[in-house]
């Protein structure tokens, strides 16, 4: 009991939480942000393994609303299945970067898509909620991202995750889930960019 108890006394201090004003909530699982001020971080994404909604499995889900588009519209359902993955690199990335580099700047702090870079980042999406918007009632997108930070020999720098991301249009009108995911993204990206600024 005693060894169970200093087991779970050493990771509440190991995992350190951080949490914006009503948003996402930052934990530091090891290591630190610190080292990556002031430098250039290429971003790589990984959604494989996600959970979508009450879906433990991201396929499943996708197999569900492309069958229902389908059943409602002939075609629908493959259009959608086709744009919810290409909203990844379309509008999901781009978002992260726009606001990851606008709230890095502060620390002279770059993050890039390719190229040579100080160190690698691999930003993973645990969970994605896609949310709602049917005018009369709305819910926001929320994700968990688990962002893995290498330095170019391959060793760990920081391990951080961000939960409780949470996005949507302005002004209502958010009615595609792409367009709430992508605010979520965005988000994840300030929300890293101004984080960096308190690393130690």
């Amino acid at each position: 009991m005693r060894k169970l108890k200093f087991l779970l006394t050493s990771l509440i201090m190991t995992v350190t939480l951080f949490t914006f004003a009503g948003g996402p909530k930052v934990a530091v699982v090891n290591g630190s942000l610190a080292p990556i001020k002031g430098k250039t971080v290429l971003v790589q994404f990984v959604y494989d393994g996600t959970s979508v909604g009450a879906f433990r499995n991201e396929n499943d889900y996708i197999a569900k609303k492309k069958a229902e588009y389908n059943a409602k519209e002939p075609g629908r359902g493959d259009k959608w299945a086709e744009a919810w993955k290409a909203d990844r690199a379309k509008r999901f990335e781009p978002k992260f970067f726009e606001l990851a580099n606008k709230y890095g700047e502060e620390t002279q702090t770059k993050f890039v898509p390719s190229g040579d870079a100080d160190y690698t980042m691999v930003v993973k999406t645990l969970k994605t909620e896609p949310g709602f918007n049917i005018a009369i009632a709305r819910k926001p997108a929320v994700i968990d991202v688990d962002l893995t930070i290498k330095d170019k020999a391959g060793k760990s720098v920081a391990r951080v995750t961000e939960t409780n991301v949470k996005g949507n249009g302005y002004g209502g009108f958010d009615f595609d889930t792409g367009v709430r995911l992508q605010e979520a993204y965005a988000l994840a990206g300030k929300t890293l960019g101004k984080f960096i600024t308190k690393a130690k």
